[in-house]
């Protein structure tokens, strides 16, 4: 037993792998974890749409209700309870549109910031009959591997939360 350890000891058979070996498994292991971390964002990205969907669409069909900013919020974050602290990592933005006097939505996504303590709604406008509204939901959420791989190449804030943004555009049906 002795000799056959040490024959495999001092054997150079397979030496030459061993450089294309420590060469190529960084690039396989970035590879993996880039797939890791495009699974989980587009698992919560499509988690957060559906959500999103399925509120606006209890929003156009529940004539008489009055929904309001927490309300939706908490209708959104119920539906997608696969997002992390999403209570506290969604924030909405919902604008009136006027089809005759056309305007793009703003294109600044107004997102939660982690540095900042107070984080008030900003532009939340509840909309009447018949008018055109724009609902635009933003989470934020930690990259699974900020430092390599996919998740380096993410815009992150200063507190290194991404942020995942969703849309939606309806007409507020009438009463």
């Amino acid at each position: 037993m002795h000799t056959k350890l040490r024959r495999f000891w001092l054997s150079e058979d397979g030496a030459l792998m061993i450089v294309p070996f420590a060469l190529w498994l960084p690039l396989f292991i970035g590879i993996v974890v880039s797939g890791i971390e495009l699974g989980a964002i587009t698992l919560r990205h499509t988690v957060l749409e559906r959500a999103l969907d399925q509120t606006v669409r209890d929003i156009r069909l529940g004539t008489g209700t009055n929904y309001d900013h927490a309300s939706i919020k908490a209708s959104i974050c119920e539906k997608a309870d696969i997002l992390p602290g999403c209570e506290d990592n969604l924030r909405l933005e919902m604008v009136k549109l006027n089809i005759r006097n056309w305007h793009e939505p703003p294109a600044a996504v107004d997102c939660v910031d982690h540095s900042e303590t107070v984080a008030p709604v900003l532009t939340f406008e509840y909309g009447r009959d018949n008018e055109l509204m724009y609902l635009r939901a933003c989470y934020k959420y930690r990259p699974f591997s900020p430092a390599s791989g996919l998740g380096s190449s993410l815009r992150t804030d200063s507190e290194g939360y991404s942020a995942l943004i969703s849309t939606s555009a309806f007409v507020q049906e009438p009463s």
